[in-house]
């Protein structure tokens, strides 16, 4: 049973640490197309219809992770407080 919860935290951490760099990678390119775009044609913006339907998988991604919930719920808020809280104390 331990093992067991072991293995969920860590495909959780793990699900958790692959939306980041997703979130990283959608950024970067992202903002390289807006550049390009601007260089290229700056008159006709298409570097928007690549950021509109990534970030819809983007979304999708998130929601698979996090849940309905999202990223900033109770859970986080609490856990957050606790740190802030050990943090003081090592002052």
């Amino acid at each position: 049973m331990k093992d067991e919860a072991y293995e969920r935290a860590k495909k959780k951490a793990h699900d958790i640490r692959e939306f980041y760099n997703h979130l990283i990678i959608y950024i970067i390119v992202n903002a390289m197309l807006l550049i390009i775009n601007l260089l290229t044609s700056p008159g006709a913006w298409w570097f928007y219809w690549v950021t509109i339907f990534w970030g819809i998988g983007i979304v999708w991604h998130a929601f698979s992770v996090f849940g309905e919930k999202g990223v900033f719920n109770k859970e986080w808020e609490d856990k957050k407080i606790k740190e802030i809280m050990e943090n003081e104390k090592k002052k």
